[in-house]
């Protein structure tokens, strides 16, 4: 049995050198702060990936791989665009 490859050293590196290149959130546009807990908080950096595993996207193409929030990966779930945010009208 191989393993989960997400813990696997490509992958690792992968997540390393998305990290390492300071690029906002592609969801939001928001820069992800390096010094919270990557395990809980929500701002925290996850490497998404544009073309959802669940949808056929490869784990490890870094032409698939994105800097994302924890909270805004997991809104976007495995949707293939980021979800549009709606504009609350002010007429009640």
């Amino acid at each position: 049995m191989a393993g989960n490859p997400r813990n696997g050293r490509p992958y690792r590196r992968l997540v390393a050198t998305m990290k390492a290149t300071g690029h906002p959130c592609w969801i939001c546009g928001h820069n992800i702060p390096a010094n919270v807990d990557g395990r809980t908080h929500p701002l925290a950096f996850t490497l998404d990936h544009l073309v959802p595993l669940s949808r056929g996207g490869d784990l490890l193409d870094p032409a698939n791989a994105r800097s994302a929030h924890r909270r805004c990966n997991s809104s976007r779930g495995n949707r293939t665009a980021p979800r549009v945010q709606q504009r609350a009208s002010r007429r009640w």
